[in-house]
């Protein structure tokens, strides 16, 4: 299409929270923008499982989740099966740049995050992200 809206590479997302409201919130916001939101847990296991079980495009996790582990842990499992992962946290850890695509802070707008999945499926299309959304820090990859 010429004029037509332009091919999603994010389609398919899990979301990793452990705050009830936040999660809920993140569910509607991103189903209401089209998103295909396949699951959404607050912990490592069930992150875990997951990631192993569905074909995702995206996960979205926090740093800190309930019970053992943390996101640092749902982004490894991720970079197991090549699933990008954008971290949501009000202080993302140097160890996260190596781990994910990106950081949006916390707090942010339904608005920041549709803008923060655009910029990334730019950048996983391999087209150049001219000026970041408020909030979102995007990582080189190794």
């Amino acid at each position: 299409m010429l004029f037509g809206k332009r091919q999603r590479t994010i389609r398919r997302i899990a979301i990793v929270e452990d705050e009830p409201l936040v999660a809920f919130d993140n569910e509607h916001m991103l189903t209401d923008a089209g998103y295909e939101v396949v699951a959404t847990v607050d912990n490592l296991a069930d992150a875990a499982r997951v990631i192993q079980e569905q074909e995702l495009d995206l996960v979205l996790t926090d740093v800190s989740l309930s019970g053992d582990g943390d996101g640092m842990d749902v982004a490894r499992a991720a970079a197991a099966k090549n699933i990008p992962v954008l971290f949501v946290t009000g202080n993302c850890p140097l160890e996260a740049h190596a781990l994910g695509i990106g950081c949006l802070a916390k707090p942010y707008t339904g608005k920041m995050m549709k803008a923060a999945l655009d910029a990334l499926d730019s950048k996983l299309q391999g087209r150049k992200v001219k000026k970041l959304p408020a909030g979102l820090s995007l990582y080189e990859q190794a």
